[in-house]
């Protein structure tokens, strides 16, 4: 048997899913990979509203292969912050108190194994986040002004401490070690100048 060759939707995510379902056929995939939260909506608990989504496949001759939680997952166990605002559904974020969105990102995936039983699929595929993610890898993206930010704390905090070197004269064994850390915690030397 060949392999399947299948769409994730949520990459779709401004479309209907019968949009995309329509394109996924035409494109000549073999099936979905349904996404949260733009494509199934696992707060619905109605065996009529999973059906409509299994007479749709139908209907375009595709399968369901997994439904995908990459984002609503990510913030089960990431250190939450603004980021996070622009990736979660807002019954999610809420007032984007941390633990609040910890839970109800649980409680999201949680549902998510109910819907995917109700849909007949055994795969459920995403990110669980990580406390320590922040340590090997930036996801979701870092925005400009969030960079510019911990650019201007740093200046706020440092240059206090840099004029007070400056004026007794030992600059330059702060210049050496700012010139080995920036390259690492700050690349862009442009915001170093004074």
């Amino acid at each position: 048997m060949a392999r399947p060759v299948t769409l994730y939707t949520l990459q779709w995510g401004d479309l209907s899913l019968e949009t995309v379902c329509q394109k996924a056929k035409e494109f000549g995939y073999d099936g979905v990979e349904l996404g949260l939260p733009d494509h199934v909506d696992v707060r619905r608990t109605d065996t009529a509203y999973y059906q409509g989504i299994k007479d749709l496949l139908k209907k375009y001759d595709l399968r369901l292969y997994a439904i995908s939680t990459h984002l609503v997952g990510q913030a089960v166990c990431d250190n939450i912050d603004e980021r996070h605002k622009a990736i979660l559904p807002d019954y999610i974020w809420g007032d984007g108190d941390p633990e609040g969105v910890h839970q109800r990102a649980t409680e999201e995936m949680i549902r998510t194994a109910h819907a995917a039983k109700m849909l007949g699929v055994d795969t459920v595929v995403g990110f669980t986040g990580s406390s320590i993610w922040h340590y090997l890898y930036s996801f979701p993206p870092v925005t400009d002004a969030m960079i510019q930010k911990g650019y201007d704390d740093f200046a706020r905090r440092f240059t206090p401490i840099l004029d007070e070197f400056q004026k007794l004269g030992d600059v330059l064994r702060w210049r050496y070690i700012l010139q080995r850390s920036r390259s690492i915690l700050f690349p862009h030397a442009e915001h170093w100048r004074r």
